[in-house]
């Protein structure tokens, strides 16, 4: 039994986290990585404790199959995984570059929908069967646990595709995996499939896993995952920082982090040190030289950054008014406030105290609209600037005094 499907028979509510950052995450425009950074990124996920690690596309380049080849061989714990197309060139490319892996897994593409029948591949209905059949085939010489994925599936007949995920299946594909390659579905049409396909495949292929993979054309990525995952998937694809094609893929923080906060609603557990989330982007970021945005969901620095005053005052009464999880919990140290012209009194005097300035009454009024009037001028206030204003308020009323 693989070690994917024996984590779900212990546990029939766990969600496995296939990760393909070093995959379809490195293959987007501006996040190409060398050998050394995937193995170090590859590292950085063991801990982080994603179930399958899609390392690659083996056939895509010499370099690329040298780089899957390396981690695996450098990097335990996870199921390591290449990409293929559904010929035996690549099969066998991806053999190679796997082989030292202790746990590894084959993810077949071939296209289903009608555009890329009719387009791409220039073949029917059945011949798209075929060789997606053959293909499977051929991998089971190589391979115990495949992974299908019929390439467009959202676009694709629904009946049609049915009829490839049980071929595929009856040929030895373990894991059945429905992408929404150009990010067009909504959450609803995505949920009513997977339920459509639980009902259709799964009772003629039990021991398969339904796996949904996310594009974020129209910024869907993550609902729809979650949407799939009602309906039925228990394998969930994304990438770190929300990276891959075009708009990228379904971040795999957020999902993660969804269904940790929303586990009243979902009922799922996985198998990720959510701590390590925050560790995880920066590393990204690091060797891709390709900073997080400050909004980001999660990991960005403003995920648990709070400027305006009402948000301020209701922090410091208790964090769960503005805050829905801990920053602890995704490996930041704390919450912070940001000091700026949006903040409110409460909060610049309880700064003011821990630099050493007692603000009340008059001083108080005074310190306020002197910070007003520079956070107007600068932006954000620090402690040095902050210390500033409270030197000068303080002189000036000694100054009246004397």
């Amino acid at each position: 039994m693989s070690r994917v499907r024996q984590l779900l028979k212990d546990d029939p509510n766990r969600i496995i986290v296939f990760d393909t950052t070093l995959r379809d995450g490195e293959q987007a425009p501006g996040f190409s990585m060398n050998r050394e950074a995937k193995v170090r990124m590859a590292r950085q996920l063991t801990a982080l404790g994603v179930d399958v690690i899609e390392a690659g596309f083996a056939a895509a380049s010499p370099g690329d199959e040298d780089a899957v080849r390396t981690v695996a061989s450098e990097v335990e714990g996870p199921v390591f995984c290449s990409l293929s197309r559904a010929n035996a060139s690549d099969i066998d490319a991806a053999a190679r570059a796997l082989a030292p892996a202790r746990e590894k897994r084959l993810h077949i593409f071939l296209g289903s929908s009608p555009i890329h029948r009719s387009a791409k591949l220039k073949m029917t209905r059945a011949e798209v069967v075929r060789t997606a059949v053959e293909a499977v085939t051929h991998a089971r010489s190589h391979f115990d646990d495949i992974e299908f994925s019929p390439e467009d599936a959202i676009r694709t007949e629904p009946e049609f595709l049915v009829e490839v995920l049980l071929a595929v299946a009856e040929a030895g594909a373990t894991t059945l995996n429905v992408p929404d390659t150009v990010g067009y579905a909504t959450p609803t049409e995505i949920q009513g499939l997977f339920h459509y396909l639980s009902e259709q495949v799964l009772p003629y292929a039990p021991d398969a896993i339904l796996s949904c993979h996310c594009h974020d054309d129209l910024g869907l990525a993550v609902a729809n995952s979650l949407a799939a995952i009602e309906g039925g998937a228990r394998q969930v694809e994304g990438a770190i920082n929300g990276i891959g094609e075009r708009a990228g893929n379904a971040s795999t923080e957020e999902v993660v982090m969804a269904l940790r906060t929303r586990q009243d609603r979902y009922g799922l557990t996985t198998g990720v040190d959510t701590t390590q989330l925050v560790a995880t982007s920066r590393l990204l970021s690091q060797v891709t030289e390709t900073p997080v945005v400050r909004n980001k969901a999660i990991v960005g620095i403003n995920a648990f950054a709070h400027e305006a005053g009402i948000h301020q005052h209701g922090m410091l009464a208790d964090a769960r008014t503005y805050e829905i999880m801990r920053p602890q919990d995704v490996g930041f140290t704390g919450s912070f406030f940001v000091l700026g012209k949006h903040s409110g009194r409460h909060a610049v005097s309880k700064r003011a105290e821990v630099l050493g300035w007692t603000l009340a009454g008059p001083a108080l009024t005074e310190a306020f609209a002197a910070f007003k009037r520079r956070a107007d001028e600068i932006g954000e206030i620090d402690d040095a600037e902050l210390s500033v204003i409270c030197r000068q308020v303080a002189g000036e009323r000694e100054h009246v005094a004397a």
